[in-house]
């Protein structure tokens, strides 16, 4: 367990070690990306030529934005399918030794979106599920090309702004190829070597049985032929009391899926407890492992973007304000944490002070673990578009959960998924110096792009889309019998977990407050398309983007160029995330977690 009070410590480790990384891995993704030659590339290069061959590809031709916007459509359309007929075909296929039955057909159509689109949202239980032939060829396969779309996407719109009267913004097959051979696939054969080292396990035998010491008595969900839990009429799961001395150990080829599901920021897990579970994360070591690869590449692409565009100080502008969003957030929610349940206190020695509870709120978490490691895994996680988790999130205090939700709802981009974190926060760079302009009275420019009024309605449909998808889901759950049959805590923080089910689906996260029975009919269909629809609108958008700024010409820099790498810079970005962040979500928010916090505090 990591002391609570080391927590800044924690913090600083973690942040130092990921910036260390930045520059030497940002520079190697913009090398590979560009074709330039390298140790990597002369190594695999034979590799990618054979792929370009069976394939059919001509990696000398590039493509405009609209054929790019096409293939990566027909891509990823073409990954659900195939994860779909996996699914639906389970109880046929080999490497199944639980012999688990094919999957339900909106549970099939749930989860073969939810890996396409880099969410992973769950909601089965992967190790009474899933064979192993469904978690490799699907679940990993896809983990890697769904984090290789969203990094694909964000090098296509900094080549927008890089070139200048172009018409084409990249080859979308050839970027695939490269950012998963030459970036993903390395690096997550490391990890996953490194923590099978550490306990996580990595084997296609058999689950096994052992015979626990006690007899363990528990209420066993009921569910119907679908494995759908049952519900009474007042919407309450339906249970039945059992009791058993033997404990079955689920075994399976995690080290690989673990790897990547990090690295990718696609979350989800092997097992349902997910990185909580020790075969996942079985020590405080592999535990900060993980948070650094959830981290890197997000962190790693702004040193791209620096390079691409000719000036590495717009980067780390970028950066800058990723990092102050993301520290100051991940303070509040530790804070919230240590700070404990108000309700749950003792008695000072005076008799007349009321001491918080000691220890802070521990439930939920993983003792291995404790508040500090819990709370910054939550950050971080939601910060990014993982969602893997190592603490249960329902849990969190009103505060503490209110921080997952709001780094999901302002967009992933503190510092964002694999990819979609950069182009998220270069749309809000766009947003920002347009608003710059207009209050200063100058042309909006951004790297040498002049902003025009097509970049602002792509920009406003970018922004808006996922906004959209999360509030009217929200709205109909609420208001149908349908939606609020899944609910088992009535109230505000009932509320919070609907909330939280469809901005983690919109925001492409999968981790959720698990209070909420969303494997059913409507929330397997609702979320499935809110994950499909804030995926791929705002890609369209931003490839839309990228194709208008590389035909632009490059504009020279003068004495009426607003910098845009400076301090000012940054506090315009972070305002302008927040401006529209924050507002758009507060009367949600204050629906949900924050008269949550009012209520606990008058203990009501």
């Amino acid at each position: 367990m990591i002391p609570d009070a080391f927590f800044e410590l924690l913090l600083l480790a973690f942040l130092g070690l990921v910036l260390l990384c930045v520059r030497p891995l940002g520079g190697y993704i913009a090398d590979v990306m560009e074709g330039r030659p390298n140790l990597a590339r002369r190594v695999g290069g034979p590799v990618e030529q054979v792929v370009y061959r069976l394939c059919r590809v001509d990696a000398r031709e590039e493509m405009g934005w609209q054929s790019y916007a096409l293939a990566v459509l027909l891509f990823n359309v073409l990954g659900a399918v195939v994860v779909y007929a996996l699914l639906r075909l389970q109880q046929y296929l080999p490497l199944n030794p639980q012999r688990f039955a094919a999957v339900s057909p909106d549970s099939s159509f749930n989860t073969a979106v939810s890996f396409v689109t880099n969410t992973d949202w769950q909601g089965y239980s992967g190790e009474s599920t899933m064979g192993y032939l469904v978690q490799m060829a699907g679940f990993t396969v896809q983990n890697f090309l769904s984090a290789a779309t969203g990094l694909v996407v964000a090098i296509a719109l900094i080549r927008g702004l890089a070139r200048h009267t172009a018409t084409t913004i990249g080859n979308f097959w050839v970027d695939i190829t490269r950012s998963t051979l030459y970036v993903l696939l390395p690096l997550a054969a490391v990890l996953a070597l490194v923590l099978a080292s550490q306990g996580v396990i990595q084997n296609l035998a058999g689950y096994r049985d052992a015979t626990t010491l006690d007899a363990v008595t528990f209420q066993n969900p009921q569910t119907d032929a679908a494995g759908r839990a049952l519900q009474d009429a007042a919407g309450n799961p339906l249970t039945a009391t059992a009791s058993t001395q033997t404990q079955i150990l689920p075994m399976g080829p995690v080290a690989s899926q673990e790897a990547i599901k990090e690295l990718g920021t696609n979350g989800g897990g092997f097992f349902n407890a997910n990185s909580a579970h020790p075969f996942e994360n079985p020590t405080p070591l592999t535990n900060f492992l993980e948070l650094l690869a959830i981290f890197v590449i997000p962190c790693a692409l702004t040193y791209t973007f620096g390079r691409m565009v000719g000036d590495p100080r717009q980067g780390w502008a970028i950066l800058a304000a990723m990092l102050i969003l993301f520290t100051t957030l991940a303070m509040v929610g530790y804070s919230s944490e240590q700070a404990g349940n108000p309700l749950i206190a003792r008695q000072g020695i005076d008799q007349a002070a009321s001491i918080a509870q000691p220890g802070g709120n521990m439930e939920g978490k993983e003792t291995r673990f404790g508040i500090a490691a819990s709370a910054l895994f939550a950050a971080v996680t939601t910060a990014t578009s993982c969602g893997a988790v190592n603490s249960m999130h329902d849990s969190l205090t009103p505060l503490g959960g209110l921080v997952p939700l709001l780094l999901m709802q302002l967009g992933e981009l503190a510092p964002g998924g694999v990819g979609t974190g950069l182009y998220t926060v270069l749309m809000f760079a766009v947003l920002g110096v347009f608003i710059a302009g207009l209050m200063i009275g100058r042309t909006p420019e951004y790297v040498g792009k002049k902003i025009e009024a097509l970049e602002m309605k792509l920009v406003s449909v970018f922004i808006l889309t996922t906004p959209f998808v999360v509030l009217i889901g929200t709205a109909v759950a609420v208001s149908t019998a349908a939606g609020k049959a899944g609910v088992a805590n009535p109230g505000p923080h009932g509320f919070s977990e609907i909330l939280y089910a469809f901005s983690s689906a919109a925001n492409n996260n999968g981790s959720a407050f698990g209070g909420i029975s969303a494997n059913t009919v409507f929330y397997n269909v609702a979320t499935g398309l809110a994950m499909f629809i804030a995926r791929f609108w705002p890609i369209v958008a931003t490839l839309a983007i990228a194709g208008s700024l590389a035909a632009k010409k490059r504009i020279p820099v003068t004495d009426g160029t607003m910098p845009t790498h400076g301090p000012l810079f940054v506090v315009l970005l972070i305002g302008s995330i927040l401006l529209i962040g924050v507002l758009t979500y507060l009367p949600a928010l204050a629906l949900g977690p924050v008269i949550e916090h009012f209520m606990l505090a008058a203990a009501r």
